[in-house]
C-alpha cells in the first residue's frame, strides 16, 4: 500500500516536471529570436525590391529588337557651344528616349539653359551691354545715332516670350537728357535697343517656354516633342 502511494506520487511529479519542460520551451521561442536575427520583436519585414524608385513608364509595344530604350535621360553641362552660339548652365530631361538606327528620339524633352548676356549683345553690335537692371528687367546700353548726333542710350525693359523668341522692348529710354527731349529720341531708337532673340544650338522641335533674368543672363525654359537628340 505504502509502496503503491510513493509510485503514484513519483509519476505525478515527472508529469509535472515534463509539463513544466513544455511550458518552458514554449516561453523561450516566443521571447527569442533565432540567431544572427537582432534582438526578439526587433526585426521588421524585409526591404522589397519594389521600394526603390519607380516609374509607370513602359516601353513601346513597338520595340524593335535593334532599338534601346529609356524611361529617362538627363543631361547636364556647364557649357554648350553650338551653331555659333554660347549656352551656359545647361540641363536637360528626356522621357521615353529610343536610340536605334534613326538617331536618339525623346518623346518629351525639357531644356533649361542661361543665354548670357554678352551673346545678345553681340547680336545688337555698337559696343552694346545687357545687363540685368533689377525687379526682373533688364537694360541695354548702346550708343546710338539720332537727329545726326551720337548718344550714348540706356533702354530698360521686361524681358518676354514672342513667338518662340526672347525679347526685351523697352518701356523706358534715357540718355540724360530733357524728358522732352528723351520721349523724341527714344522714338527713332527703340528699335536699336529692342531685343529680339532666337536661341540656338539645341535639337529642333524645342519652343521657348519661359524665360527671366539673372545676374549672369537670361535664363531660358525650353520644351518640345518627339525631339531628335541626335541624328
Amino acid at each position: 500500500m505504502e509502496w503503491t502511494r510513493v509510485k503514484d506520487w513519483l509519476i505525478g511529479a515527472a508529469g509535472m516536471v515534463v509539463v513544466l519542460g513544455v511550458v518552458l520551451a514554449v516561453l523561450w521561442l516566443v521571447v527569442s529570436a533565432p540567431a544572427g536575427g537582432g534582438e526578439a520583436g526587433a526585426a521588421g519585414p524585409s526591404p522589397s525590391p519594389s521600394m526603390g524608385a519607380e516609374t509607370d513608364a513602359a516601353p513601346p509595344a513597338d520595340l524593335r529588337e535593334d532599338e534601346v530604350w529609356l524611361a529617362d535621360l538627363e543631361l547636364e553641362a556647364g557649357t554648350v557651344v553650338a551653331a555659333g552660339s554660347t549656352l551656359r548652365d545647361v540641363r536637360a530631361v528626356g522621357q521615353e528616349v529610343v536610340t536605334g538606327p534613326e538617331g536618339l528620339v525623346a518623346a518629351r524633352l525639357s531644356v533649361d539653359a542661361t543665354v548670357p548676356f554678352d551673346v545678345v549683345a553681340g547680336e545688337l553690335g555698337g559696343g552694346t551691354v545687357v545687363r540685368a537692371a533689377g525687379g526682373g528687367q533688364a537694360a541695354v546700353v548702346r550708343t546710338v545715332e539720332a537727329l545726326g548726333r551720337e548718344l550714348r542710350v540706356t533702354a530698360t525693359g521686361t524681358v518676354e516670350v514672342e513667338s518662340g523668341r526672347l525679347v526685351v522692348e523697352p518701356r523706358s529710354i534715357d540718355f540724360g537728357g530733357p524728358d522732352f527731349l528723351s520721349d523724341a529720341v527714344g522714338a527713332v531708337v527703340r528699335g536699336l535697343v529692342t531685343i529680339e532673340h532666337e536661341i540656338e544650338g539645341l535639337p529642333e522641335g524645342l519652343v521657348l517656354q519661359d524665360v527671366s533674368v539673372q545676374s549672369d543672363g537670361f535664363r531660358a525654359n525650353l520644351r518640345g516633342e518627339d525631339v531628335k537628340l541626335v541624328p
